[in-house]
């Protein structure tokens, strides 16, 4: 098979330096890991606040039930921008810039929206806030696959995107009691003071790796042209729209985050208004939810870099199987207790898959443009984060069925199952000298 990035040289080059992928991987690999686990998930945290916290906004603002889902999809918008930018972002200037300025960014406009005078002034600030959140999640990939041998990305995929449900579960174990204690506001300053305090660390401690400059690390030995998917030091966009397994893997993304993203921003309202569930027991139900995803996302990272020979697409079809049945079984719950057993094994399938696909990305696309290609990829597959909000609040309004909004979510996993069956699984990534990797 062919890919879409033709391969530049056949013959060995002479450079002495080495692929990221053949040099013994260094230690300091962890550290990398460790500091771009923890400003995902302190962003995590800064977009989950708006679950628990989203009835109590209304309510303070007030905004009637149906309309918040305009707040979600405002953050969803900027979010999913600041993906696309961010991930040009990252080859351009390099991760360890983008990744500190993102985390920065959003603790400012998250310490603003606790403040915020009304709901017009609010929707803006959540927009704001999305837009610089997002750039660190193609940082993050773009330092980790430099760092780590990309046959064996699963176990730290795995690892980083458990900050994505971490993230979700402290949010939702302690942003109620933040706001019977001292109102919504202080929930939003005490998580944006946090991450702008967090920023300075990881600027001093995070490097770049070596042979992963930015402005495109294409070689520049005598005679060896740059990688096609690469002109005049900018990503070939054209070339990235030809290869059809990368687009593939952004549509399985777009409708599995439908799903994830539409239970995390509208579990706790659903729960509260639709069978009077309180605040403190659906946060219960989504922290649970929540920590499960931290146990299964690096199991099945490492199961399928151990056991599968780093299979991405049956481990994915089976978990998003799993995630579209728990979703229509949850709906027909009506009892607290119902939905506190149901939430592990929903959170398992809801996150399982992440790793799977994150680590997909930087196996169809050259090294070179790896931070490109993942923002591109978020960005399309939180277009499903923007449009699900509006969806379910549409079809609550207009039926007040929680079973119909809970339907409504699994058909996003479904048809993530289809549109991933097409993929050529046994395709791998051509690093910027030709080879596989």
């Amino acid at each position: 098979m062919n890919l879409p990035y033709p391969s530049v040289r056949t013959t060995r080059s002479t450079s002495t330096t080495k692929a990221p992928d053949t040099a013994p991987p260094s230690p300091y690999r962890w550290v990398v890991l460790i500091a771009c686990w923890l400003s995902f998930m302190l962003t995590s945290i800064d977009r989950s606040t708006w679950g628990p916290a989203s009835v109590f906004v209304g309510d303070g603002l007030g905004v009637p039930l149906a309309s918040l889902g305009v707040f979600a999809t405002a953050y969803y918008v900027g979010y999913v921008i600041s993906n696309a930018l961010g991930g040009l972002g990252v080859d351009r200037f390099g991760p360890r810039i983008v990744l500190t300025v993102s985390l920065a960014g959003a603790g400012t406009f998250m310490t603003v929206f606790g403040s915020t005078p009304s709901a017009a002034v609010g929707i803006a600030v959540q927009g704001v806030v999305g837009l610089f959140a997002g750039a660190d999640y193609s940082a993050g990939v773009r330092l980790i696959s430099s760092w780590f041998p990309s046959a064996s990305l699963g176990l730290p995929m795995g690892i980083f995107t458990t900050a994505t449900s971490l993230g979700t579960a402290i949010a939702n174990a302690v942003v109620p009691a933040m706001i019977a204690w001292h109102g919504w506001g202080t929930s939003y300053h005490v998580f944006g003071i946090l991450s702008i305090v967090v920023a300075v660390p990881l600027f001093l401690l995070l490097r770049n790796a070596p042979g992963h400059a930015s402005k495109a690390d294409a070689p520049q030995e005598t005679g060896v042209p740059k990688e096609k998917a690469v002109r005049c030091g900018r990503p070939d966009l054209g070339a990235m729209a030809r290869n059809r397994d990368y687009l593939l893997v952004c549509v399985t993304g777009f409708f599995a985050f439908w799903g994830l993203y539409g239970f995390v921003t509208w579990a706790n309202a659903l729960m509260i208004r639709g069978h009077g569930v309180s605040p403190g027991t659906a946060g219960l139900v989504v922290s649970v939810f929540a920590i499960s995803a931290v146990v299964a996302k690096p199991l099945v990272g490492f199961v399928t870099d151990r056991f599968c020979g780093g299979a991405r697409k049956t481990p994915s079809i089976i978990i998003l199987g799993v995630f579209a049945l728990s979703l229509v079984w949850f709906g027909q719950l009506s009892t607290p207790t119902a939905f506190i057993l149901l939430s592990p094994l929903l959170g398992a399938a809801a996150y399982g898959w992440t790793p799977l696909l994150v680590a997909f990305v930087p196996r169809l696309v050259p090294s070179s443009v790896t931070g490109t290609a993942s923002g591109l990829a978020n960005a399309v597959w939180q277009l499903g984060s923007v449009l699900v909000p509006l969806a379910v609040g549409a079809v609550f309004s207009a039926t007040g069925s929680f079973n119909a909004a809970f339907v409504t979510l699994a058909a996003g996993p479904v048809l993530a199952m289809l549109a991933i069956l097409p993929v050529r699984a046994d395709r791998t990534r051509r690093s910027v000298t030709g080879g596989v990797s």
